[in-house]
This record gives C-alpha cells, sequence and structure tokens, in this order.
C-alpha cells in the first residue's frame, strides 16, 4: 500500500526523487541562463555606457588614418562644447571601423580611446547581449523546456545582431 499513497499525493507514476529532479534541473537551468545573460549585459555595458549616457561626455569625429592589429587612429575633431581636439585618438579595430573613413565618436574618460555614437555605435556596443540571447534561447529550450520562451530569446538576439550588421 506505500506505493499507493505515494502515487496519490505526487501524481500517478511519479516517484518523490523525480520531482526533485525535475526541480533541481529547472533551477540550475534558471541560474544558468541569468548568469549567460548577465554575462551578455555586463560585456555590453562596457561600451555601451559611453555610447548611451553621452551627457557631459566628450562628442566628436575622428578620421581613420591608420590601423593596428588591435585598434585604429586618427585626429579627433570636438563637436561638443567643452572637448578639445586631439592629433590621435584610438578606436577599436573592428568591422565597423574603416581606414579613411570619419565616424562619430565619444571619447572615455581619459582621452586617449573612443567608441563610435550614433545609431550605429549603440546596435555595436549591444552585439555581446544578442549573443548572449541566442545562447540562453538554447539553455532555456533544452534545459527549461520553455520553447516559447526560447523562440522570443532566440528572436531577440537575432535582431538585435543583424540591425547591427546592417547598421554597420
Amino acid at each position: 500500500m506505500p506505493s499507493a499513497s505515494v502515487s496519490a499525493r505526487h501524481g500517478a507514476g511519479t516517484a518523490p526523487g523525480t520531482v526533485a529532479l525535475r526541480f533541481g534541473r529547472v533551477a540550475v537551468m534558471g541560474v544558468v541562463t541569468v548568469l549567460i545573460l548577465v554575462a551578455g549585459v555586463w560585456a555590453s555595458w562596457g561600451s555601451a555606457q559611453y555610447v548611451m549616457l553621452t551627457k557631459g561626455r566628450e562628442r566628436g569625429t575622428v578620421e581613420v588614418t591608420g590601423c593596428g592589429e588591435r585598434a585604429c587612429s586618427g585626429p579627433y575633431a570636438p563637436l561638443s562644447p567643452g572637448s578639445r581636439a586631439r592629433a590621435s585618438v584610438e578606436v577599436e579595430d573592428t568591422v565597423a571601423v574603416e581606414k579613411g573613413r570619419t565616424y562619430t565618436v565619444v571619447v572615455k574618460p581619459g582621452g586617449e580611446s573612443a567608441v563610435r555614437s550614433g545609431p550605429a555605435g549603440v546596435l555595436y556596443a549591444w552585439v555581446p547581449l544578442g549573443g548572449a540571447l541566442l545562447l540562453a534561447s538554447v539553455v532555456v529550450a533544452g534545459g527549461l523546456r520553455r520553447t516559447r520562451a526560447a523562440w522570443v530569446l532566440a528572436g531577440s538576439g537575432f535582431v538585435l545582431l543583424t540591425a547591427a550588421f546592417l547598421a554597420v
């Protein structure tokens, strides 16, 4: 008779160990999903804070004159009040920067490096979050078995990455 009472309390054919394992899986996969998304925001915020919160920051343009392994550089021309011209500032060398072109930028505190501003700069800054959304969608679909939520995460990541690609 003990098995009948267990079945009545936990549903037909569900053992208490199965319920504990299911809860454990959901808890662990939920924590992994949150960590992935927090890491994506953290990685994006390093550049996004300068691009999105421009009040009080130096804004201007950089004409890229040369590129090295990790960065491109060129003369900086100020656009915002209080900003000063510089002989050279560095912009991270990515697909978003080409030699010979001029870009609007925000100078990071310290005055030696800058990040792209405007819509392309905002989208490019959030690219790590787009990748995190795609990765989290796999965890949500496989680990949490929430396919609709996974499709929303994947769709959001795909849209963000596509928009960044098209804006560059």
